[in-house]
This record gives structure tokens, C-alpha cells and sequence, in this order.
């Protein structure tokens, strides 16, 4: 069976750096949210909700959804991302058909690389081999947005603040790895941490996900509705 691996971590950490290093070493890529986005493109039930939901004003010239204004209407506002995510229709079942799909088609050799954002809490890690977490300082996040998007000081600490602080996330992640070194710091150890991986899948030693260790300590929520004891 082909491996699956999640990477996760917050705005700016490195996670394309990570993904495209290891598209390079033969793996296959999905971003999710390349896939979610999908969700809401034009013509789509989604676009309508997202549209009814946050205003004609989310529509950019070319008819799509302008990501930026939508995300300064919900970006530090939980409640707002919530109706988003409802919003935009069936998030998990989009992602899980990706990971099956790799089940189902790579070869026995191939690896697949579930890049989000959201990776662990909504439970997508679950279906993952192994979980990588990449991490970096505030700081240097900061001066990231403002180098790669334009961005001020404001905006940045806004969109950093709209996230769970990686610490959170740690003791879910089989693989941390830490940006805030130069690019080729970050490639090598991918490259290396890659490498360790296939010698433990070909010894039958890779380890149990820490993942789900994590998660019988933090359950997801039952689904609104459900009966109790069900």
C-alpha cells in the first residue's frame, strides 16, 4: 500500500516548501486548499451559499470568489469561519476522496502528501501514515507575509492570531520540523526525514501514527443531533 503523508502547520511556516521537496522526490501532491476552493468556484452551490451568506462584495471582477476580501471578513473571527466552512459544502468527504484515491491507484512504492492547514483537528491525520508538523517562530512568519503578500505588521499578527498556536499541535505530529533557518536547511531535512521514512516502511517498523494518541485525548465533537450515548 502507498504511503500517505500529512503536512500541516501554520500561514508561512514552509509547508509549500516541504510539499514541493518531496513532489520532487516522486511523491504526489494535494493541496487542500487547491481543493476546497474548488468547492465554492463559480457556478457551484457553494459559490451561492458563500456568496448569500458574505455579500456580493466577495466577488472579484473575474467572477470568482476573491480569497482576499473573503478572508478579511472571517480571519480572526471564529464564528464567521464557521459559517464559512458551512458555507462551502462537503470539505471532509472532498478530502477523504483524494487519500482514497491514492489508496486505490499508487503503486505499492508511491507516497501521497496531504498539504492543510487544518490537518489534525478536523481528523483529516487520521487517514495519513504519518503526520509532519513544519514550525517557525512569529517572527519570522511575520516578515514572511510581509515579503510574499503584501502585507503590513497588522496584518500579518491578524492572520498569525487566527491560528492555533503550533504548540498545540505537537504532540499529534510524528515529524516536526523547524523554518526558521535557510531554505536548504529546511530541503535537507525532508530529503532525510523521506529517506528514514521508506527504510522504516521497508523494515515493518514504522510506528503508529502519534496522531491517534492524540486524538483519544482529544475526541472530536459529536455531530450536532446526535443522540446521546448513540
Amino acid at each position: 500500500m502507498p504511503l500517505v503523508i500529512g503536512v500541516t502547520g501554520s500561514i508561512a511556516a514552509g509547508k509549500s516548501l516541504v510539499c514541493r521537496t518531496l513532489v520532487e522526490l516522486g511523491a504526489e501532491h494535494c493541496n487542500a486548499d487547491t481543493l476546497v476552493h474548488g468547492l465554492y468556484a463559480p457556478n457551484t452551490p457553494g459559490f451561492a451559499r458563500v456568496v448569500a451568506e458574505f455579500g456580493e462584495d466577495v466577488v472579484g471582477p473575474d467572477g470568482t470568489i476573491d480569497r482576499r476580501r473573503l478572508g478579511a471578513k472571517v480571519f480572526g473571527n471564529p464564528e464567521a469561519m464557521r459559517r464559512l466552512t458551512r458555507a462551502m459544502g462537503d470539505i471532509t468527504g472532498a478530502i477523504k476522496a483524494e487519500v482514497d484515491r491514492w489508496r486505490a491507484t499508487l503503486p505499492e512504492n508511491g507516497c501521497g502528501v496531504m498539504e492543510a492547514v487544518n490537518l489534525i483537528e478536523p481528523g483529516y491525520a487520521g487517514w495519513c501514515d504519518v503526520t509532519w508538523l513544519v514550525v517557525c517562530r512569529s517572527e519570522t512568519a511575520t516578515q514572511r507575509m510581509m515579503a510574499r503578500d503584501g502585507f503590513d505588521e497588522a496584518q500579518a499578527a491578524q492572520r498569525l492570531a487566527s491560528q492555533r498556536p503550533w504548540e498545540q499541535r505537537a504532540s499529534a505530529a510524528d515529524l516536526l520540523l523547524r523554518n526558521d533557518n535557510s531554505r536548504e536547511a529546511l530541503i535537507d531535512a525532508v530529503r532525510y526525514a523521506y529517506r528514514r521514512l521508506w527504510e522504516l516502511r521497508r523494515d515493518q517498523s514504522l510506528p503508529h501514527s502519534q496522531y491517534h494518541v492524540w486524538r483519544a485525548a482529544h475526541p472530536l465533537p459529536a455531530p450536532a443531533g446526535a443522540a446521546a450515548g448513540a
